[in-house]
């Protein structure tokens, strides 16, 4: 049965990483606060080491501004900065979705992951289907077949891109069909499909994050 089957998810740097690109995207972190190690570290039940991978990680990426021994600023987000991110990431997935459909890749973990969301948002449990959804992607990623890419995309990933309009378990709802979609073309190997649906599902999410911001 594939609810027996067990998932995989990001190491914890990047899960770390992802909820504090997400709370910052989201606007639930704001330009200006102050946020530490320890902090973060008890709101995410981790210890301190993944968090201050993640805070590197940040800065890298002009998220956040490390203070030496007092954690970091937030530097906040423009709709630009929101735009940039969201572009890349619907390049680097569509291609990875093709690319399974490509090279004849073992799909039972993205059919698996996505089979599990759709029991978990039926339980209307969305702190599960957020881990499935997470699953679903790193799934397609590593049968890609392109390390480099994946490391990329492992990189990028922020959650939930959910705007003020909608609320979780409905946001939930709209990504798990597109997520059908998706599988549909992926077991086709129809890799334009797959390819057009994956770019399709990543700009949608952009659309739906920008209701955060003003025009």
């Amino acid at each position: 049965m594939s609810s027996l089957r067990p998932i995989k998810l990001l190491p914890a740097r990047e899960r770390v990483s992802a909820a504090l690109r997400e709370a910052i995207l989201r606007h639930e972190l704001k330009a200006e606060q102050e946020i530490t190690l320890e902090g973060i570290a008890e709101q995410l039940g981790v210890s301190i080491t993944p968090v201050r991978e993640a805070f590197q990680t940040l800065a890298s990426d002009g998220l956040i501004k490390l203070r030496p021994n007092k954690g970091a600023v937030v530097l906040g987000v423009t709709s630009d900065t929101i735009r940039d991110h969201y572009e890349t990431r619907a390049l680097l997935e569509a291609e990875a979705a093709a690319r399974v459909c490509q090279n004849g890749a073992d799909i039972t973990d993205i059919v698996n992951a996505y089979e599990r969301a759709e029991e978990a948002l039926a339980r209307h449990d969305t702190d599960e289907y957020s881990n499935f959804n997470q699953a679903f992607h790193y799934a397609i990623w590593s049968a890609s077949g392109n390390k480099k890419m994946e490391a990329i995309l492992s990189s990028l990933w922020n959650g939930l891109s959910m705007g003020h309009k909608v609320t979780e378990e409905a946001y939930a709802r709209i990504s798990t069909d597109e997520h059908a979609g998706i599988v549909e073309a992926i077991k086709s190997k129809d890799a334009m499909l797959a390819r057009e649906r994956m770019n399709a599902h990543i700009l949608r999410s952009l659309d739906n994050i920008l209701t955060n911001f003003p025009n």
